[in-house]
């Protein structure tokens, strides 16, 4: 069998259009497109695309960086974007890839410019390149949002991967004498830090889709590392996995400082205060006391949080991936049976907005009579699809009444069509026969125990039900419907009057029997 896709709940995305203004507005790519435009006569470049120091300066200056203590590096940061995503194109001297021994001396190497660690060309290289705008920054004024989200997608992929990789000062670290890096001194993994940070932006992604309220507050730090280091089943972190969590913290306040500028997050870093050398390695100092961690501020440690644009990045990631992470709105052009069948598993507000969206696309009465024909049936699903087609069908307008009178006399339908139409004070329905009203009963606690199994909603329901009609049992274990000894079962684990409970246990024995 092919091995199942892991899904993730819907999302709710922004449009293109307000994707795009996202995009252009991060301070990364707005820099990046300034410096493009910059460029546009030409610029004269280290081999490789790196600028001088005088162009580095001049870069600084044209972003009102100036006055920053890292404005050289932000400026670097952007060019460098700039040249990833194309909107600025390097074009090399004639030569100059030809000959790896250019300065001729014999060594194998040139002479010409290398890149320091701010990104700046650290002498002039005698195959000076030139710089100018590319094709893409054409595609930022007169392309589509679309345009816009590519290019910005690119730029993202590339700061991601640099916020995977080690500190260049750490890499220079472990060159030994003969300037070789010593892998084996050098404690990273590519592969695990890139899947350290893709977790944690899923974990990020993943809290917006459940809760998109909950999405809009931040996230302290110190609960997203733990959120990937601390087991699950552990109730009390050790203090090894303590060290760990402090470890994660200095390395994703270092990622997010990095991914920060793309629009992916907002970020408040931690206070530097709070950081502190162990061994040559940067920890977060922990309050001692469960006092003191009471006492103190917690945005102090870190707080982060995946904006619209960022969601909408994660999101694109994990499609590439393999992943099936839906948007709201997939479903508008899929039949009833697919919209039935997927909105159970949606957080609520996310099922609404499907179900508006599908809804939209359909006259109220087109859609009512689509819904409730995927709705029958007496297979295991089918009370919790009737139950979804009633609360989409709630959605619709009073133009759909035709439909649901249509079902009015129909044994899986009808009992949910005079539901809807009491609701919109439609006149003249005919009252429902017991023997529909108990169907009904027993087909919406089946749906709710497939939705919820035994939650206190559900507990409440049916103490409701038993405590309004007292002779419920000796009539519900006669329905006919397939989940009506399984429903009398759950009755009987869910009531806490113990008479009530042996009462619902025993009819369901009947209705077992009588099947």
């Amino acid at each position: 069998m092919p091995e199942e896709r892991p899904t993730m709940p819907p999302v709710r995305l922004r449009t293109d259009a307000e994707l795009a203004r996202d995009a252009l507005a991060a301070p990364l790519l707005a820099r990046a497109v300034r410096l493009a435009r910059w460029a546009e006569q030409g610029k004269p470049v280290a081999s490789g695309g790196a600028l001088p120091e005088g162009e580095l300066r001049e870069a600084t200056e044209l972003l009102e960086l100036a006055g920053d203590e890292d404005g050289p590096l932000y400026a670097a940061q952007a060019w460098q974007l700039a040249v990833d995503t194309g909107l600025v194109e390097i074009e090399e001297p004639a030569g100059a890839d030809d000959d790896s021994d250019s300065d001729g001396d014999g060594d194998g190497d040139s002479d010409g410019a290398g890149v320091d660690v701010d990104g700046e060309a650290t002498a002039e290289d005698e195959f000076s390149a030139v710089a100018t705008s590319g094709e893409e920054l054409r595609l930022i004024t007169e392309g589509g949002p679309r345009d816009v989200l590519d290019i910005w997608l690119d730029g993202f992929e590339t700061v991601l991967a640099d916020a995977a990789a080690p500190d260049l000062s750490d890499i220079a670290a472990q060159i030994s004498e003969s300037g070789e890096l010593d892998l084996d001194a050098f404690d990273w993994n590519p592969e695990e830090e890139a899947e350290f940070l893709d977790g944690v932006l899923g974990n990020l992604y993943l809290l917006t889709a459940l809760d998109e309220d909950a999405a809009t507050a931040p996230v302290p730090l110190p609960a997203l590392a733990a959120s990937m280091i601390v087991p699950e089943d552990m109730d009390e972190p050790t203090d090894d996995i303590l060290e760990e969590v402090s470890e994660a913290m200095v390395r994703l306040d270092d990622q997010f400082r990095l991914l920060a500028p793309t629009g992916l997050v907002d970020y408040q870093p931690v206070d530097e205060a709070l950081i502190q050398e162990v061994d040559g390695e940067g920890r977060i100092q922990e309050p001692e006391t469960a006092q003191e961690l009471e006492d103190e501020d917690v945005s102090r440690y870190g707080m982060v949080r995946l904006t619209p644009l960022g969601v909408y990045a994660v999101r694109a990631r994990m499609l590439e991936a393999g992943i099936d992470a839906p948007a709201v709105g997939d479903l508008a052009d899929k039949g009833a049976d697919i919209l039935l069948d997927a909105l159970p598993g949606h957080p609520e507000p996310a099922a609404q907005a499907e179900a508006e969206r599908w809804l939209a696309r359909r006259t109220p009465e087109e859609a009512a009579r689509e819904l409730l024909a995927a709705a029958r049936g007496d297979d295991e699903d089918a009370p919790l699809r009737r139950l979804t087609c009633q609360q989409t069908l709630s959605l619709a307008g009073t133009e759909a009444e035709p439909a649901l009178r249509e079902v009015l006399d129909d044994r899986h339908l009808g009992g949910l069509a005079r539901v809807w139409l009491a609701e919109h004070g439609v006149a003249g329905v005919p009252e429902p026969s017991e023997e529909m009203v108990f169907w009904l009963t027993v087909d919406t606690l089946a749906a709710q125990l497939a939705s919820e199994g035994d939650s206190a909603e559900l507990r409440d329901l049916v103490r409701g039900l038993v405590d309004q009609s007292g002779s419920f049992f000796d009539s519900a274990w006669r329905v006919d419907h397939p989940a009506t000894a399984d429903v009398l079962e759950a009755m009987g684990r869910l009531h806490p009057d113990k008479k009530a409970a042996k009462e619902a246990r025993k009819a369901a024995f009947k209705a077992r029997s009588r099947a």
